[in-house]
Order: C-alpha cells, then sequence, then structure tokens
C-alpha cells in the first residue's frame, strides 16, 4: 500500500479491483483543511481515462509491472497486435489503450510492453521515432524569417511543424512525448 501523496506520473496501482496509470497529478494544500490529491488516471483493462479525488492520508494498492520488449505488427479494425521478441506470442491490444502512440507506430516499431500476473496491460513507445516525410510543401529560400516551419505529413498520418528545408522522403526524428520535430536523420 502507498500513501496517494506519493502517486506520480506513470505510477501504476490497483483501485476497487481495477488498474489505473496515473497520467496527471496535482496536489492542492488548503490553510487550515487538509490535502487534496487530484489525478487523471486511465483504466489499463478498458482505456477509459477519469479523474479522481483523494483525499491526504488515503492509501492505495501500488502493484509490480513486468515489462518485455515487442514489435508493432499490423492492426485489424481496433485490434493492434505486438510480438514479444523473446517469447513470439502475439498480445493484442484495444485502439482505446494505444490511441495516444498509434500516430508513432510503423511496421517493426520496437514498442515495451507492460505485464501483470501475465496479462498484457500497458505499452511505452520510445522517446523519439524516425517517420519519412509523404507530403509537404516546397521551401523556397528567402521565406526564413527566424525559425520558419511548415506542415508535414508522414505515412501514419501524424501532422508535425517542419523547417523549411525538409522535403518529401526525408526522414525526420520526432520526439514521441510532444509530437515535434527533433532533427532531420
Amino acid at each position: 500500500m502507498i500513501d496517494v501523496n506519493a502517486l506520480r506520473k506513470g505510477t501504476t496501482f490497483t483501485l476497487d479491483n481495477e488498474l489505473f496509470k496515473v497520467l496527471d497529478y496535482t496536489h492542492n494544500k488548503t490553510a487550515r483543511g487538509g490535502a487534496t490529491i487530484r489525478v487523471k488516471v486511465r483504466n489499463l483493462r478498458s482505456g477509459a481515462i477519469y479523474e479522481k479525488t483523494f483525499t491526504g492520508g488515503e492509501r492505495v494498492e501500488d502493484i509490480r509491472l513486468d515489462h518485455a520488449e515487442a514489435q508493432f505488427l499490423y492492426n485489424d479494425g481496433d485490434l493492434y497486435y505486438f510480438m514479444d521478441t523473446e517469447t513470439y506470442e502475439q498480445p493484442a491490444f484495444n485502439r482505446e489503450v494505444v490511441e495516444d502512440i498509434i500516430p508513432y507506430l510503423t511496421e517493426n516499431t520496437t514498442v515495451k510492453i507492460s505485464t501483470y500476473n501475465g496479462e498484457p496491460i500497458d505499452i511505452e513507445i520510445p522517446i523519439t521515432v524516425e517517420l519519412e516525410v509523404v507530403q509537404t510543401e516546397p521551401g523556397f529560400a528567402g521565406d526564413t524569417a527566424q525559425g520558419a516551419t511548415k506542415p508535414a505529413r508522414f505515412s501514419t498520418g501524424l501532422e508535425v511543424q517542419v523547417p523549411l528545408f525538409v522535403n518529401e522522403g526525408d526522414v525526420i526524428r520526432i520526439d514521441t512525448r510532444t509530437g515535434t520535430y527533433l532533427t532531420r536523420v
């Protein structure tokens, strides 16, 4: 059991037999009153996102997750299939669970799958991914005022602002935490 004051972004815990992962955390302390802890959590089984409020001193049960490396194989409608690189098992995840990483997934992308008692429940994508630009406007010399950018579209459907010198066919490194351009590869 852990105190709710110890909850931070990325912490996983159980409450009422449901598994949750903290997405956002705020701690409010009033002058004479007790502390209020507000967390935005994702139910790891259903993918639903909730906001929960706890009072200082409450406790939740923390859990231990096992991690395994896997590769993205393909999607079939609302199911996304991955292959564990050690056991060759192919767990499938609902679209709701992988919703925020879909724009960064290409075939053979290496991810980290988190399991709880043998049940795959969460996916972590690398901090950076490399994607090929499939559509962008041409950049012309003289268009630069200071850090001028233009939109670029990738095969995954992701659209990112890139510098003017980036052309179609270039491979770009993108930060998956912010969805921003880092460098041309």
